[in-house]
């Protein structure tokens, strides 16, 4: 199992860069007073607080299955992606609250060159940070680094549209270009906030697997049914990194229990090599026995061959 702890240093990389360019940023701000690149600055500072959740997350993430959590603590990182989605909600309603005003009672900007180099200068460490953190979370299918990097993108998207509606307003001399494009960034990041929230709510409701790798889980199953073998019931959850899955395997009923756990051993071996990260919960069943086929689907309550525990019971009372 790979050693996650050590993504933490992206983390620590995604924080330091954070803090210089929320100093960049604010610095531009101050320098020619615009709204936009005051929203800007207040993009990054869900950055900041984006990247401390995402350390202290991924921190909790990395430590192994314990009697309390046997299923590891992978799940933790889809509070991280959440949370930075939350900061994003709170950054476009200030954004908002300060672009909204200026509308009515423009004001002209001050130094605007000085301000856009510094702004630019920002964009490039983001779109630097960004690609490296985007590389290091498709590697280690890690969601709080690919919300972090997305999240960074989206910041890089946002401050070219705010250098580009600066330099509008500077040519046209139209200074209500200025918050009109704040307003355009609060549209962006809420968007991108509300991407990020949905995520996370549907990793933390045992969301399926994506379509490519339940392509992937079939592909493997599908080597072994040449074998005289079935499957059925297939279940699978993702948990950030971490892959689960459950299914029956119905094998001959001639076969003794060792031929069966032998297939089982082989079966979870190559699921490892294809999808690295999934744990497997395999349940042998005897393909010619009638009773096998009555538990196909997601739900097992009210199989068959449960009824002799449920005496007295109508399957009314469940």
């Amino acid at each position: 199992m790979e050693d996650r702890s050590t993504l933490t240093r992206y983390a620590w990389l995604s924080v330091a860069a954070a803090v210089v360019v929320l100093g960049l940023k604010l610095g531009a701000w101050k320098l020619t007073g615009s709204v936009g690149l005051l929203s800007d600055a207040l993009e990054t500072c869900t950055n900041l607080g984006g990247a401390v959740m995402a350390l202290l997350m991924l921190r909790l993430a990395a430590q192994p299955p314990d009697d309390e959590h046997a299923y590891g603590h992978t799940k933790a990182e889809y509070f991280s992606s959440g949370f930075e989605g939350m900061l994003i909600f709170i950054a476009s309603i200030l954004i908002v609250i300060e672009a909204v005003p200026r509308l009515w009672a423009p004001q002209p900007l001050q130094r605007p060159d000085i301000g856009l180099g510094v702004a630019a200068l920002a964009t490039v460490i983001n779109f630097v940070v960004a690609r490296v953190l985007g590389g290091a979370g498709r590697r280690h299918h890690s969601i709080s680094l690919d919300a972090d990097a997305r999240h960074l993108m989206a910041d890089v998207w946002t401050t070219v549209g705010v250098i580009l509606g600066l330099g509008l307003a500077l040519l046209t001399g139209w200074v209500w270009l200025d918050p009109l494009v704040a307003l355009a960034v609060a549209v962006n990041v809420l968007w991108e906030g509300y991407k990020l929230v949905g995520e996370s709510v549907s990793g933390l409701m045992d969301a399926a697997w994506p379509e490519a790798e339940q392509n992937t889980l079939h592909a493997v199953l599908d080597e072994f049914r040449q074998d005289g073998v079935d499957f059925h019931a297939v279940k699978t959850r993702r948990s950030a990194a971490r892959r689960f899955v459950s299914f029956h395997v119905l094998v001959p009923g001639a076969w003794s229990v060792k031929q069966g756990h032998d297939l089982v051993e082989r079966l979870e071996q190559r699921l490892d090599e294809r999808l690295p990260m999934v744990t497997a919960f395999t349940h042998l069943e005897p393909s010619d026995d009638p009773c096998s086929y009555g538990d196909e689907g997601l739900d097992r309550r009210g199989h068959p061959a449960e009824a002799p525990a449920a005496a007295g019971r109508t399957p009314q009372q469940g």
